[in-house]
C-alpha cells in the first residue's frame, strides 16, 4: 500500500460521528442537520430533462476533453460572469469538463505537484480536506495560512516568508471559502499572481461557492477576472474550479469544470486520460442547459438570502454570528470547546453542526478553528428557523 496513506487524517464527518456516537438526543425533538454542505433546494427540472431526453448517450463512450458544445457554453459562462474578454477561453485549449471540483482538486494536485522536489502546497486554513489529502498523496507537504478574523478570515498573505513561495508548488485559494465565507478581494487576487510569476507556482481557485452571494448588482470577482484586468490572456499560471452543485442545486450531477493556463490544462488533460474519469455524455448535455441559464442561479441565491436574513435575526442578539461574503455557511463563535458546544447541541436540540476545530489544523499551538463551528444553511426556510430558534434556547439555558 501507499504509505503516504498513513499520513491521511480522518475526515471532519467522520471524526463528528463519534463525537455524536454514543450521544442520545432528545427523542420528542426531529434531527436537523445543518452539518454537511449538501445543496437541498430542488434541482432545475430543465437540466432533469435535458438528461432524460440523451439517455440513448448511454450507449456512447465519452470522451475525456468533452463535448465542444460544453466547452464553448462554459468559456460563455466565464465571460459573462467574469467578464474575460470574448476569445480569450479557447474551448480546446483552456477548458476542460470534470466530474465535480472535488474529483478534479485531487486529481489536478497529483499531476502538478513535482514529487522530485520538496515541494509545498499552500492552502488556507481552515480547508477544504481535499487540498491536505491530495498534497500528502502526491508527495508534498501541505503548509497551512490560518484565516483569522482579525484579517477578514482571510490569509495574511504578506506576512507568507519568500521562502515558503519558493517551496510552494501550488497555492490553493477557496473563494468565498469553506467555512468561513470570506471572498478574496481583487488587489490580493493579483498581488498573488505577481507572486506567482516571481516564485514559479501555479494558483488553483476553488470557487465553487462563487455563485452564492447576496448583492446582485457586485458579483464577487474571481481568479478569472483578475487576469482580465491584468490583460493576462494566457492564464499563465492561474487555474480555475467550477461546479453545478451549489450554483444550480446539482451535487448528484457531478460536473464542473477547469479553465486557464493552457500549458497546464493540456498535461492535466493527458492524465485524465490515464485517470478514466470522462463525463458522461447525457451528463455532459444536460451540464449545457445548466451553464446556460441564470434564472435558476438567482432563484437559488433568493432562498439563501431569506435563511440568512431569518436566521441571523433569531442568533445574532445571543451569539457571535455574521453575515459572510457568500456561501451558504455561518462561522460562528462558541462559548467554550467547539467539540463541547457540538455534542451537548446535538443531545439537548437534536441538531447537528461541525466544530471548528475539525475543520481545520493546528499550527504553532493554535486551531484558527477552535471556538467556532459551521452551520450549512441548506435545509428547507422553515427547518433553518427551528434550527435557530432551537440553539438560540439552548444558548440561553446555559
Amino acid at each position: 500500500m501507499n504509505h503516504a496513506l498513513t499520513q491521511l487524517q480522518p475526515y471532519p464527518f467522520e471524526k463528528l460521528r463519534a463525537l455524536l456516537g454514543t450521544v442520545k438526543p432528545a427523542a420528542d425533538k426531529r434531527a436537523i442537520a445543518l452539518s454537511i454542505g449538501e445543496p437541498k433546494h430542488a434541482s432545475p427540472a430543465f437540466v432533469a430533462q435535458a438528461m432524460a431526453d440523451n439517455l440513448d448517450k448511454l450507449a456512447v463512450y465519452p470522451s475525456t476533453i468533452g463535448l465542444p458544445a460544453l466547452r464553448q457554453a462554459i468559456g460563455q459562462w466565464c465571460e459573462r460572469r467574469f467578464g474575460v474578454p470574448a476569445g480569450w477561453l479557447d474551448a480546446d485549449r483552456h477548458i476542460l469538463p470534470v466530474n465535480g471540483t472535488r474529483e478534479a482538486l485531487f486529481a489536478f494536485t497529483q499531476a502538478v505537484v513535482n514529487r522530485a522536489d520538496d515541494g509545498l502546497v499552500v492552502s488556507p486554513n481552515p480547508f477544504y480536506q481535499i487540498y491536505e489529502g491530495a498534497a500528502l498523496l502526491a508527495g508534498a507537504t501541505p503548509h497551512y495560512l490560518p484565516c483569522l478574523e482579525s484579517n477578514g478570515f482571510n490569509p495574511d498573505f504578506d506576512a507568507v516568508p519568500a521562502h515558503v513561495w519558493k517551496r510552494c508548488q501550488i497555492l490553493f485559494l477557496c473563494s468565498p471559502g469553506n467555512p468561513t465565507g470570506a471572498l478574496v478581494p481583487m488587489d490580493t487576487l493579483k498581488k498573488l499572481i505577481a507572486l506567482a510569476d516571481e516564485h514559479d507556482f501555479v494558483i488553483a481557485a476553488d470557487e465553487c461557492y462563487s455563485e452564492l452571494y447576496f448583492d446582485e448588482d457586485a458579483p464577487p470577482p474571481g481568479l478569472l477576472s483578475a487576469c482580465a484586468e491584468l490583460g493576462r490572456s494566457d492564464f499563465k499560471r492561474c487555474v480555475v474550479f467550477h461546479s453545478l452543485s451549489k450554483r444550480s442545486n446539482l451535487p448528484g450531477l457531478r460536473s464542473g469544470f477547469v479553465a486557464g493556463d493552457a500549458s497546464i490544462i493540456k498535461p492535466f488533460l493527458l492524465y485524465r486520460t490515464y485517470h478514466g474519469c470522462a463525463m458522461p455524455v447525457q451528463t455532459q448535455l444536460a451540464s449545457v442547459a445548466a451553464w446556460q441559464d441564470e434564472t435558476h442561479v438567482r432563484e437559488n441565491r433568493d432562498l439563501y438570502r431569506a435563511k440568512y436574513d431569518a436566521v441571523l435575526e433569531i442568533l445574532q442578539p445571543v451569539m457571535d454570528v455574521q453575515r459572510p461574503d457568500g456561501s451558504f455557511y455561518l462561522w460562528a463563535k462558541v462559548p467554550g470547546c467547539d467539540a463541547d458546544f457540538t455534542r451537548d447541541l446535538f443531545e439537548a436540540e437534536h441538531v447537528t453542526v461541525v466544530p471548528g476545530s475539525y475543520l481545520s489544523r493546528q499550527v504553532d499551538g493554535v486551531n484558527p478553528g477552535a471556538g467556532r463551528v459551521r452551520m450549512a444553511l441548506v435545509a428547507p426556510l422553515a427547518e433553518c428557523i427551528e434550527a435557530a430558534e432551537r440553539i438560540r434556547a439552548f444558548l440561553q439555558s446555559r
